[in-house]
C-alpha cells in the first residue's frame, strides 16, 4: 500500500505561483536587482573568472560596484583582495583582507587560494604578519566519508604540507579503545590527505580529534558506523543537490546537521562552477563553499557521498563526448573533483575517469551515477548518457546484489515530465533509459528506487512499466539556490516554495520492508512524506 500525504496547511500550488510572481514583481518595482537576488552563486565566480582572463577592471567595478550596494558582502572584499594582488597593488589587497576578516571571513580562505592568483598577496611581508597573528593551518574539513561497517576515512586540507593524524575511540570511553590514522597533505592533491581508520566495529557511535603536526586541532567530531553488512537494520539518508553559494541559504546544512544523519548524498550542482577551462575558478568554487562553518560542521559528522552534474563538471546541459580524454580539460577537471571530495572510489581511477561509485548500508545498496563525462550529444543516434564502460559496470553491480533495496541515484531526473521539451534528463536517452529498466525486468532484480536532482524543487514520480512493477522516482534539487523550477503536473507531488532536501528513511527489519520518503525544508519543516513497501517493488507481483 502506497502512503502518502502533506504536511504543511493546505498546499495549493497554483497559489504559491502567483505568490511567487508577486514577489519577483515586487521586487523588480523596489529597484532591487533580481539578476544578483537570484544568480548570486555566479556573480563573484564570474569575477573571479575575469581575474584569470587578466580582465581586472571589470572584476574591480563589479566587486566594488556590488559592495557599494551591500557593503557586507564577504566574497566582494575576498574578490577586490585576488585582484589587487594580481595588479601588484599589496596595500590595497591587505587592506581587503583585513577588512572581510574583521567582518568574519575566515583567514583561511586567504590561505586555501587559489594560491596562484594569490601568490604575490602571500608572499608579502604584510600578509606573512596577518598569517602569523592568524596562525591557521587547518583550512577545510575534515570531511567524514566511505563510512562502512569497520571503517572510515577522513578528508583534510592544510596550508602546508605537513603531517596529519585521525584519532578515534569510542564515544564516551577512555582511551582504552583507539584507533589511529596518520599521514601527511600532498601539495600534488592541492594540500588534501585522506586518511582510513579500519577496524571499527559496526553501529556504533564514535568520536575523533585531528591532530596537525603534533598538535591538536579544532577540527573533529562524532559519526556512527554502518550496521552490519547484509543485515536489516533502520536507517536515514539524506540527499540533494541545487547548492548553489548563497550566504542566507548556507543554515541549510544546519538543519540537515540536526537530523543526525549518517550519511548525506550529493546528487550534483553542489557547487556550480561552469568553467571546466579555469581550474582556479573551480578552486574558488570549492575553497568558499568548504570555508562555511555550516558546511563543516555537517562533514565533519555525515558520511558525505558525491557525484557531480553539469555546472560542476562543463557548462549547463553539456557533457563531455564518449572519449577519455577529449575535450583535453576533462582529466583537470575530473582531478579537481577527486581532491575536493571523500569516495569510495572515483570510477575506474587514471584508467577510467568518472564519479560513478557504489556503497552500501546495511542491507541497502546505493549505485552513484557519472551522467556527465562519457554523455554523448543527445540529438545523436542512440545517445548514451552513462557510457559503455560504465554500463557494464551498473549491470553487473546491480545483478549481484542481494540487497532488500537497490537505490539508483541519478544527477538528472528519471521522469519523462520533469523537464518537458528537454533533452537533458533521461528523456533525451530514451533508448538507454528503457534499457535499463528492461534490464531490471528481465533479471528480475527487485527493490529499486531511484533518485535524483537537476530540478530546483522536490519531487516524487510514478514511472508506470509494462513488464515489471511501477518504479519511483524522488528527485530533490535546491539545496541552497534561490532560482526556483516551476512544479511539473505530472508529479505525484511537488514542492519549491523553500529550499529542501530529501530524507530517505529505511526500514528493512519490517516483515514487508519500508521506505519513506520525506522532504524537509530550510526551515527544518516535514512539506510531505511518502511511503513503499517493498512488496510493491517486485516482480512477484506483475506475473
Amino acid at each position: 500500500m502506497i502512503e502518502y500525504k502533506s504536511c504543511s496547511n493546505k498546499i495549493h500550488l497554483g497559489i504559491e505561483f502567483r505568490v511567487s510572481i508577486f514577489i519577483i514583481l515586487t521586487v523588480f518595482l523596489s529597484g532591487l536587482d533580481l539578476h544578483a537576488a537570484e544568480q548570486y552563486k555566479k556573480l563573484a565566480r564570474d569575477a573571479v573568472s575575469d581575474i584569470v582572463d587578466g580582465k581586472y577592471d571589470a572584476a574591480i567595478e563589479h566587486f566594488e560596484g556590488y559592495l557599494s550596494e551591500h557593503p557586507n558582502d564577504l566574497e566582494s572584499m575576498y574578490g577586490l583582495a585576488v585582484v589587487y594582488a594580481q595588479k601588484q597593488e599589496i596595500g590595497r589587497a591587505v587592506a581587503y583582507v583585513q577588512k572581510a576578516v574583521d567582518e568574519g571571513l575566515p583567514f583561511a580562505r586567504f590561505l586555501a587560494g587559489p594560491r596562484d592568483l594569490l601568490r604575490p598577496l602571500t608572499g608579502s611581508t604584510d600578509f606573512k604578519v596577518l598569517a602569523e597573528k592568524y596562525a591557521v593551518e587547518l583550512l577545510h574539513g575534515p570531511m567524514l566519508g566511505c563510512v562502512t561497517e569497520s571503517s572510515a576515512k577522513f578528508w583534510v586540507r592544510t596550508a602546508n604540507e605537513v603531517p596529519v593524524e585521525i584519532v578515534v575511540r569510542v564515544a564516551g570511553t577512555d582511551d582504552s579503545f583507539r584507533r589511529k590514522a596518520n599521514g601527511k597533505t600532498s601539495s600534488k592533491r592541492d594540500y588534501t590527505a585522506v586518511l582510513a581508520v579500519e577496524d571499527l566495529k559496526p553501529g556504533t557511535l564514535y568520536e575523533y580529534e585531528l591532530r596537525i603536526d603534533g598538535n591538536k586541532e579544532a577540527g573533529g567530531g562524532r559519526f556512527r558506523t554502518f550496521g552490519p553488512s547484509g543485515r536489516s537494520a533502520q536507517f536515514q539518508v539524506g540527499f540533494g543537490g541545487g547548492a548553489g553559494f548563497t550566504p542566507e541559504h548556507e543554515r541549510m546544512w544546519n538543519t540537515i546537521y540536526s537530523h543526525n544523519l549518517p550519511a548525506f548524498l550529493l546528487l550534483g550542482d553542489n557547487v556550480y562552477i561552469d568553467n571546466p577551462t579555469r581550474p582556479a575558478v573551480q578552486q574558488y568554487c570549492y575553497y568558499r563553499r568548504q570555508s562555511r562553518p555550516e558546511f563543516r560542521k555537517l562533514v565533519a559528522s555525515a558520511s558525505i557521498f558525491a557525484i557531480w552534474d553539469d555546472h560542476d563538471f562543463t557548462t549547463d546541459d553539456a557533457g563531455g563526448g564518449p572519449e577519455i580524454y577529449t575535450p583535453e580539460w576533462k582529466i583537470p577537471v575530473w582531478r579537481t573533483f577527486t581532491y575536493n571530495w571523500n569516495n569510495p572510489y572515483y570510477a575506474g581511477g587514471e584508467k577510467q575517469p568518472g564519479c560513478w561509485f557504489d556503497f552500501s548500508i546495511s542491507d541497502v545498496d546505493f549505485f552513484m551515477l557519472d551522467g556527465r563525462y562519457y554523455r554523448d550529444d543527445p540529438k545523436s543516434d542512440n545517445p548514451s548518457m552513462l557510457g559503455q564502460v560504465q554500463k557494464k559496470w551498473l549491470f553487473e553491480k546491480l545483478k549481484s546484489s542481494k540487497a532488500t533495496f537497490k537505490v539508483l541515484a541519478s544527477p538528472v531526473p528519471w521522469a519523462l515530465g520533469a523537464k518537458p521539451g528537454s533533452s537533458d534528463p533521461w528523456q533525451g536517452y530514451r533508448q538507454e533509459r528503457e534499457q535499463i529498466f528492461s534490464f531490471l525486468e528481465t533479471n528480475k532484480i527487485d527493490g529499486v528506487i531511484l533518485i535524483s536532482a537537476d530540478r530546483h524543487r522536490s519531487d516524487a514520480w510514478k514511472i508506470e512499466r509494462e513488464n515489471g512493477y511501477d518504479l519511483y522516482e524522488f528527485e530533490s534539487s535546491k539545496l541552497t539556490n534561490i532560482h526556483t523550477h516551476k512544479i511539473m503536473p505530472g508529479a505525484i507531488f511537488g514542492y519549491n516554495k523553500k529550499c529542501s532536501f530529501g530524507l530517505l528513511t529505511f526500514d528493512t527489519t519490517r516483515s514487508d520492508p519500508e521506505v519513506t520518503y520525506q522532504i524537509i525544508s530550510i526551515d527544518n519543516e516535514l512539506i510531505w512524506e511518502f511511503s513503499l513497501k517493498k512488496s510493491q517493488l517486485t516482480h512477484s507481483k506483475t506475473e
